[in-house]
């Protein structure tokens, strides 16, 4: 699968996670959570390891370095939303200011950065992108938990 269209699948599979948690259970909510975390935190490395990487060597930095800083805010959310429970007064909220950030940052990411990707890349080079980005993904699904490693990530944007 190319870059971008594992990148696109994954923003639709979160979005049905949302979809779901917010007509969930109290009980089942921080399950529900956990799975958004997770998809949320392999996305994120997957995209600041291998994707971002290749699309600032194509002059894309501008984008780059707001999708850093919108990661940022997500990852600070996911923290906050890792040390409540589903009924917890507060964590409905904060769901929701989760949904909206990663919701701004698909449509940036899908209306702007993505279209410019790929009339600067061409299908192999995106190939080559999505197979890096896919080995890592399964990398971080094997070990499990990828949500563990999001409160460390929350002191300063990544660097590419």
């Amino acid at each position: 699968m190319n870059a971008i269209d594992l990148l696109k699948s994954q923003h639709r599979e979160v979005s049905k996670l949302f979809s779901k948690i917010e007509k969930a259970s109290a009980a089942d909510k921080t399950e529900l959570f956990e799975e958004i975390a997770d998809k949320l935190a392999v996305h994120a490395a997957i995209e600041e390891h291998h994707f971002y990487p290749a699309v600032k060597a194509k002059r894309t930095e501008d984008i780059l370095l707001e999708s850093l800083e919108e990661h940022l805010g997500i990852k600070r959310v996911i923290a906050d939303l890792m040390e409540l429970d589903g009924e917890d007064e507060t964590f409905d909220a904060k769901v929701k200011v989760l949904k909206e950030q990663v919701e701004h940052h698909v449509e940036e990411e899908e209306t702007d950065l993505f279209p410019k990707v790929k009339r600067l890349f061409d299908s192999e080079q995106l190939e080559a992108i999505g197979q890096e980005m896919s080995a890592e993904q399964a990398e971080l699904e094997e070990k499990g938990e990828p949500r563990r490693s999001v409160p460390s990530e929350t002191a300063h944007p990544a660097s590419i």
